[in-house]
């Protein structure tokens, strides 16, 4: 029986749980943790999910195991139908109102989020971000936005927003809903009457560590519980038929660790070859 799992592992499971059976799921460019929750979604408690994915732009049934160097061929031979992004974005997406992750640079108690930069100047940022690719349209109108933060500090979560790319829940809301749910590596929050809201804590930490690294005044449920932990079927699944390279745990390194982690991955995919 497996009984020890890594937050990596952990915040994967949560994103699973948050799936529901036959729902169409869009999938990042960048996001390996979401993207190994949704496929555990699909082969524990929904079987029926469908993947829209933005790295083959395409439709799929099936989905791709985890990769870094060859990721694009394993997803765009999935394909149902391959559409460009525009019209995927403009025209398909919004039909299948489908339910998204997105990765917050700065998230406020609203729900309103920041990929943009960092600084108040636009023109000389203190920090160049991703940029927010269609999450100011997709933002406005749909009613599955949910996020993940991989590490929680007060970086991320803030009073104030440097810029706004995600809307969240705003009385200038015209369609849709601001974010729903929120897990990072302390716990799992909602936006209960619009402001963000504590509703579980992984083991080992406890309240008081979660407002030290959130930058504003938070709400906590008064039946606020510790996360379920993984079962031993969902660790067998990440880590032997998902994602036997280990690609979620970048999104929750840093530094030399996550460059050593990724020359691994890209010599075991027989990507690399080192010089």
């Amino acid at each position: 029986m497996i009984s020890e799992y890594s937050i990596d592992e952990l915040i994967s499971v949560c994103i699973s749980r948050q799936v529901d059976d036959g729902e169409v799921l869009a999938q990042g460019i960048n996001t390996p943790l979401v993207m190994a929750g949704f496929i555990l979604a699909q082969m524990t408690h929904a079987p029926n999910a469908r993947f829209a994915s933005a790295i083959g732009q395409s439709i799929c049934r099936e989905p791709a195991v985890l990769g870094v160097g060859r990721i694009e061929d394993l997803w765009l031979g999935k394909g149902l139908i391959h559409l460009g992004f525009v019209n995927a974005a403009a025209d398909l997406l919004p039909q299948f109102n489908p339910k998204e992750f997105f990765r917050p640079a700065q998230v406020d108690a609203a729900g309103n989020f920041n990929n943009i930069a960092f600084g108040k100047d636009y023109a000389k940022p203190r920090m160049r971000l991703p940029g927010s690719g269609g999450i100011p349209d997709v933002s406005v109108t749909s009613e599955h936005i949910y996020l993940y933060v991989p590490r929680h500090s007060r970086v991320t979560f803030v009073a104030k927003l440097d810029f706004l790319s995600g809307m969240g829940h705003s009385q200038a809301r015209r369609r849709g809903k601001g974010p729903l749910y929120l897990v990072s590596d302390l716990g799992e929050f909602d936006w209960e009457d619009g402001q963000m809201r504590l509703v579980r804590i992984h083991a080992g930490v406890t309240v008081e560590d979660v407002r030290k690294k959130t930058g504003f005044e938070l709400a906590v449920a008064s039946d606020c519980q510790i996360t379920p932990p993984p079962s031993s079927e969902e660790l067998r699944l990440l880590r032997e038929v998902i994602d036997p390279l280990g690609v979620r745990k970048l999104e929750t390194l840093g530094g030399s660790a996550r460059r050593d982690l990724l020359r691994e991955i890209l010599e075991r995919e027989g990507a690399y070859e080192p010089g």
